[in-house]
């Protein structure tokens, strides 16, 4: 069988799978516990309202959408396709065995699992050269902007489950309070969404983070400091987004030919 056709419907399997699983996490739920159950019940500041979990079905969709665009004839030679591989596969893997360890409330091998699904992803979306590599209507839909969406999303989850893990083991922070740990972490994922800004200007992880700093003002109201950093937060990034926006129309404004 053709090397590009296995790999086809190998990520529509892994696409499948993993949906599956998610799925039949909460709807079982598997070992008796729900997910956001479990979170709730580390009492850490890093952590945004239940409704901001409510994306998991935008990615479900994204998914699909990448799953059922990859598989057609037309795309399997795509040379994009092909510098992916199956790290994209490598990452449904590491995503359903998250589910289960965290289920059976396995912490440290969670973290284990998240990073990997993390690196997989950035190594998709750079060999995907999101934001760099200009590609068709249908593209950015189905591939770019799914990529986007889930990057983002698994950045926040994955700052998340450090604070969660290091809960676990009863780390005490150095000595730092855990609002603090929780602002210093905003402010970190800020910058990053700041890089990602000036060198992709992705909107659509940008969303995301957006997304999940307002849920955290809206989860932690009580925690004025938390609260107020996500909301500083929230407005540089945007102003970043919106500079970055500026200055690239202004650019091609420069360099668009004049004529008589």
């Amino acid at each position: 069988m053709n090397r590009d056709l296995i790999r086809q419907i190998v990520n529509v399997i892994a696409v499948v799978v993993t949906i599956t699983i998610n799925i039949l996490a909460n709807a079982l739920p598997i070992n008796g516990l729900n997910t956001g159950e479990i979170s709730d019940s580390f009492p850490v500041y890093f952590v945004p309202a239940g409704y901001v979990f409510s994306i998991w079905g935008v990615i479900y969709i994204g998914w699909i959408a990448f799953a059922i665009y990859q598989a057609l004839p037309s795309q399997r030679e795509n040379p994009r396709f092909r510098r992916i591989g199956y790290w994209f596969t490598l990452g449904a893997v590491a995503n359903s065995a998250w589910i289960f360890l965290w289920h059976y409330q396995q912490f440290p091998l969670t973290l284990v699992m998240m990073l990997i699904l993390l690196v997989s992803l950035i190594v998709v979306y750079l060999r995907l050269e999101i934001g760099v590599k200009p590609v068709s209507g249908a593209e950015k839909w189905a591939v770019n902007v799914p990529f986007s969406i889930y990057l983002g999303w698994i950045t926040v989850a994955t700052i998340a489950n450090v604070t969660d893990v290091l809960y676990d083991l009863n780390w005490n922070g150095f000595g730092i309070a855990p609002q603090t740990w929780a602002i210093i972490m905003l402010v970190i994922g800020a910058i990053l969404t700041s890089i990602v800004i000036v060198t992709r200007r992705d909107v659509g992880y940008t969303a995301v983070i957006v997304w999940a700093f307002i849920g955290i003002i809206v989860k932690q109201s009580a925690e004025s400091s938390i609260a107020l950093t996500a909301g500083v937060m929230t407005a540089v990034v945007i102003n970043v987004l919106i500079a970055k926006w500026l200055i690239d129309r202004n650019n091609q404004g420069r360099l668009a030919p004049r004529t008589a």
